[in-house]
This record gives C-alpha cells, sequence and structure tokens, in this order.
C-alpha cells in the first residue's frame, strides 16, 4: 500500500477502535452493513422507519465472510438461516482491528472474541464494499477504485 492509502485508512481506522458493532443488517441479495458506535435513527423515502446507521458503517455488496480464529463460521454463499445466528454472534462486539489485505484491497474488520468480518470478491472487477464516517455534516467515504482506496467526500 503506498504511504497515501496508508493515511487514508489510518483516519478510519483510528477512531473506529473500540467502537462496538452497534447494528448488523442485510442489504438486497447478500449484501451486508455494519453499523459501528452511536446510533441515529432513519427514515425510508416512504416514511417508514429504515435500518438505524452507525457513526461509521461498512458496507460489503458481496462476497464476504465471518471467521473465528480456527474457521469460517458464515458467509455469503452459505444457507441463509445461518446468517442471522451467525450475526447475533459479532453484533455488540468491539471493533479491535480494521485493516486492508491483499494485492487488490480487501477489508478485514477484527472484533473482540476472535471474530472477523472480511471481504473477498470473487468476480470481475474491483472488491466491492464501502466504509462511512458520518460523524460529521459531510460524509467521507472509503472504497476501491480500479484496485486502489480511494476516499470521496
Amino acid at each position: 500500500m503506498s504511504n497515501d492509502s496508508v493515511s487514508i485508512l489510518q483516519t478510519f481506522r483510528d477512531p473506529l477502535i473500540g467502537l462496538p458493532l452497534s447494528h448488523l443488517w442485510r442489504g438486497a441479495g447478500s449484501a451486508i452493513f455494519l453499523e459501528f458506535g452511536r446510533l441515529a435513527s432513519r427514515r425510508r423515502r416512504d416514511g417508514t422507519l429504515g435500518n438505524p446507521r452507525g457513526e461509521f458503517g461498512l458496507m460489503i455488496e458481496w462476497s464476504w465472510r465471518i471467521e473465528d480464529s480456527t474457521s469460517i463460521l458464515c458467509g455469503s454463499w452459505s444457507e441463509e438461516p445461518l446468517w442471522e445466528t451467525t450475526f447475533d454472534l459479532v453484533r455488540n462486539k468491539s471493533l479491535s482491528e480494521l485493516s486492508i489485505v491483499g494485492r487488490l484491497p480487501e477489508i478485514v474488520v477484527a472484533l473482540s472474541d476472535n471474530l472477523f468480518v472480511s471481504s473477498f470478491m470473487t468476480a470481475e472487477g474491483d472488491p466491492a464494499w464501502a466504509l462511512f464516517d458520518r460523524r460529521e455534516a459531510i460524509l467521507r467515504t472509503l472504497s476501491v477504485r480500479q484496485g486502489r482506496l480511494e476516499l470521496e467526500t
């Protein structure tokens, strides 16, 4: 990773350390959303309540897996009834490390109790994840474009 990429990652990583995974929800298809820190309610366009948003959020479109220290517990290709019980294992765990791995940047979230959530794209294109910093009035998003980390505001 370049020095710029390391610096960008640090601006997200440092304030995330110690925050709880306050909410985890499933989006369309196999997409998952991890919400960290204090939650804020949100409304859908039709006025109904939507999933709350955390101070930070991580969207992994596909593919993903949840691991403990010795095995894969569940992944985007697992039987769906296994998903919710595995999601319950990681909810409310504290974020202990955030890292980028691989030649093409994949994200790994290390949680307390030796639990991990990892992205790993299995199709053409870029890894399909995005990290959101919602603490300020201006949303900052870290994602992958053309094989490199990209920061958007």
